[in-house]
């Protein structure tokens, strides 16, 4: 169930930040035996935000890419059956040139990116896997050439903005860290509201469980701030729309002067505010509140 549910909120998680660059297909099908991809990535000429704000995972969204994210560090094989989703990608495409009479160069071809809360010295060295600290990030290990291949270990990962999201999908200490600096962003910040309510929605499925693990017990704990930060979000907003409404009817519209003191009243509690709302006049309400 752990895995479920973390599969669930990385295939949103990653939907939610890597749509604006370009196509995501969620649990996409790949012939031979049936077998689905977490998320396939296809970029597009003019995302709608720049690539850079997402850090790592904006630039592995540069190119077509396979993202296949663990819970806990895979094994052998379930490295080995990510390839195979790779290989029978490339099978697929393949096909499509040869009816199509066209080439398919090498540099087209998509990359599989596993994202992993952490990778043993001896996993990584299994597959030949090594860091390239010229060009990438150290915590990146890529797989010889011909497998397209690259291993993301969440954990070495340098705590930088530029992780930030990677992190997010990390484990223990790691994730911790991520989910502090996700709550500092600025409120402005494009991403900060929506990654928020992803949060919220997973640490709510976790804890509504009827048995709990040590997993998710661990999960919780880490989550917790994200959740109390996004619900904290989502009353105020909830009070903001009751509010402006309740502006909007007594006083027949909500201009630009009324739009401004409504941070201001809603430093006093709902009962209160609704109080002078009502009582006030429109000349009254902006005198107390436009400082």
């Amino acid at each position: 169930m752990p895995r479920q549910q973390h599969d669930q909120f990385a295939k949103q998680y990653l939907e939610e930040l890597l749509s604006p660059l370009g196509t995501v297909e969620v649990s996409r099908e790949v012939t031979d035996e049936v077998r689905q991809v977490d998320i396939f990535f296809s970029p597009i000429p003019s995302p709608q935000v720049n690539p850079q704000s997402l850090g790592l995972l904006g630039r592995i969204a540069e190119t077509t890419a396979l993202l296949e994210p663990f819970r806990n560090q895979p094994s052998k094989t379930e490295i080995r059956n990510c390839i195979i989703k790779l290989f029978s990608v490339y099978g697929d495409l393949q096909r499509k040139a040869k009816r199509e009479n066209t080439s398919l160069p090498e540099i087209n071809l998509p990359r599989l990116w596993v994202l992993t809360p952490s990778a043993s010295t001896a996993l990584l060295e299994s597959f030949g896997a090594k860091i390239d600290i010229d060009n990438w990030l150290p915590g990146v290990f890529f797989l010889p050439d011909a497998f397209q291949t690259a291993i993301v270990a969440i954990n070495q990962l340098p705590v930088t903005n530029e992780t930030l999201l990677c992190r997010l999908l990390g484990r223990g200490k790691v994730q911790q860290e991520a989910v502090k600096e996700l709550v500092a962003l600025p409120p402005e910040n494009p991403l900060r509201h929506n990654i928020l309510e992803l949060v919220f929605s997973w640490r709510v499925s976790v804890q509504t469980q009827a048995i709990l693990t040590e997993d998710d017990q661990e999960l919780i704990m880490n989550l917790t701030e994200a959740y109390q930060e996004a619900r904290s979000s989502a009353i105020q907003e909830g009070q903001r729309l009751v509010l402006s409404s309740l502006l909007k009817v007594r006083f027949g519209n909500l201009d630009d002067e009324l739009s401004r003191i409504i941070d201001n009243m809603l430093n006093l509690p709902p009962e209160e505010y609704t109080r002078l709302c009502l009582q006030l006049s429109r000349e009254e309400l902006l005198a107390r509140f436009n400082n």
